[in-house]
Order: C-alpha cells, then sequence, then structure tokens
C-alpha cells in the first residue's frame, strides 16, 4: 500500500521474495542484508525508525536484512543517504542485480548475451525477445495458477531485461519466424495488441534483425511439434533446444544440432520473407 507521497508503508512494500533453492541469490541476499543491518545498528537506529525515515515498513526491513527479500535500487539509495555510507550501500546493487531475477531467467540471459547469433521460431505466443512490457504482463497474467502481483512483476521486469541484447555493440545478427496465429490473437486487449504490432515494425526495421511470418495455411513445415531456439557463440560453440525433440533439454552435441538448424532452415524458407512479413503486419495493423 501507498501513502500520498507514493512511499511504501505497509509490510508488501516493493521487493522481491528470494527463491531458496537459489544457492547464488540466497548468500548475495544475504550478505547485503546483513552489511544493511552493521550499518543502521551502528547508526544507533531501531528498525521501524529506520523503515519510516526511508519510507519502507517495519517489517520489510527486517526481511531484508534477514535476507529474505530483495531490496530495490530505491531502497538502498534511501539508507545510503539516511546512514551517511557515502554510496557504499548504494553499491551493493549491482551485486543485487545479479540474482534480481529467478535463476533460469539469469541463465537464459548470459547465453542470450554471449550469442552471436540467434534464431527462433514461436508457433503459439511471440518470442519474449520481441514482446513489449503491457503484452508481456497481459500474456504472463493468463498463467495459472495466478501469479501474484510480486511474481507477476518480477517475472515481466526479468523480460524485458533480456531486450538490452539490442543495444549491443557489435549486435548479433537475430532471426525469428512466428506463426501468424501467434500475431493475431489480441493478447492484453485491442491497444495493446496495436502497440505489440507497431514494437514488431520498429524491431523490425533494425539492420541486424530478421522477422519472418508463417502463415497458417502452411501447415506442412516442421515447426508443428513446437517452440525451436538455436544460440551461437563466437568461439564456434553452440546450444540450441526444440519442445518436442531431445526431451525439450537444451543441447550442444553438433549432430543434434543439425537437427534443429535442419528444421529451423527449413521453416525459414517456408515463411514469408521479411519484407513480406513487414508488409502483412502492417496489414494486420490497419485492420485493428
Amino acid at each position: 500500500m501507498n501513502n500520498a507521497g507514493g512511499e511504501s508503508t505497509g509490510t508488501d512494500e516493493p521487493g522481491w521474495e528470494v527463491d531458496p533453492d537459489d544457492e547464488q541469490s540466497v548468500a548475495v541476499v544475504a550478505a547485503v542484508g546483513r552489511q544493511l543491518k552493521l550499518w543502521r545498528e551502528a547508526s544507533g537506529m531501531r528498525a521501524a525508525e529506520f523503515g519510516a525515515a526511508i519510507g519502507y515498513g517495519e517489517d520489510l526491513v527486517y526481511k531484508v536484512e534477514g535476507g529474505k527479500r530483495i531490496p530495490r535500487p530505491e531502497y538502498l539509495e534511501r539508507a545510503d543517504v539516511l546512514l551517511g555510507a557515502g554510496g557504499k550501500i548504494a553499491a551493493m546493487a549491482a551485486d543485487l542485480a545479479a540474482v534480481r531475477y529467478p535463476k533460469k531467467v539469469r541463465e537464459l540471459a548470459k547465453l542470450e548475451e554471449r550469442a552471436v547469433e540467434l534464431a527462433a521460431y514461436g508457433n503459439h505466443n511471440l518470442h519474449g525477445l520481441l514482446q513489449t512490457k503491457e503484452h508481456a504482463q497481459a500474456l504472463l497474467g493468463t498463467r495459472r495458477p495466478v501469479l501474484s502481483a510480486d511474481d507477476l512483476e518480477r517475472a515481466v521486469a526479468a523480460r524485458m531485461s533480456r531486450q538490452s541484447i539490442f543495444e549491443r555493440s557489435p549486435a548479433p545478427d537475430l532471426s525469428f519466424v512466428q506463426e501468424e496465429a501467434s500475431l493475431l490473437r489480441p493478447i492484453g486487449g485491442t491497444m495493446v495488441w496495436r502497440r505489440q504490432l507497431e514494437h514488431l515494425l520498429d524491431v523490425g526495421k533494425l539492420p541486424y534483425v530478421e522477422i519472418q511470418v508463417m502463415p497458417i495455411a502452411r501447415w506442412d513445415h516442421p515447426g508443428t511439434g513446437g517452440r525451436i531456439q538455436v544460440l551461437k557463440f563466437a568461439d564456434g560453440s553452440a546450444v540450441g533446444r526444440a519442445d518436442d525433440e531431445f526431451g525439450g533439454r537444451p543441447v550442444s552435441d553438433p549432430r543434434q544440432l543439425r537437427i534443429l538448424e535442419l528444421r529451423y532452415g527449413t521453416i525459414r524458407a517456408q515463411a514469408l520473407s521479411p519484407r513480406e512479413s513487414m508488409a502483412l503486419i502492417e496489414e494486420m495493423l490497419g485492420e485493428t
């Protein structure tokens, strides 16, 4: 709950719960929490007094100091100023940023950060790297069991953080093939859908990005079994996965990767060209 000034006053303040099975996250958050507690106690402030001074509840202060919750950067910034830490507390934000998102997302993001080529086929939903924030929020909101507001926000933030791949220099070569059906479903309603289509047109203009659409009428291609993705790295290695092959697990064996590349190459050849695909998306946008 927020007060009129926009600051949190209850026990459900912004932040993320720590996954007890994520050893790296647990260790980092616990270390940061201990440091925060030492700084607070050295100042002579009680938890309730400290929380009130930086605009957060006492319960959150105890959770953060106990390593049970990941504080947001603004929490650290306010604590740094209040305790006169000279930037030492605020600097901890960099450590927390490395464990802020779920382990699986962090591992995927690391692979994407290293990739010099990415090839991805999606047959049901848009690839996460192509989604707008509003689209991702609406899409993730359809999960069952329903995600809590806290988990939903964290999942959306994690997905959006991966899109830093578009800002890399030198840029990787990115190839996406999306089933036409994934573009026709108005996820989030008409306005969110329109903004998503506009976003695809913008991303498709980037010189290192190719977006292709597989028409619904083309059914005889090797993508009917689900998603396919292949990431290639500068050292010549690669990793890939497909929903219906190798148990859905990531693979790096050249013989297995050859199968995925063959599938993706065939799919790409049967899809509309990038120019035809952009024209189709523009047509969809006009019809909305």
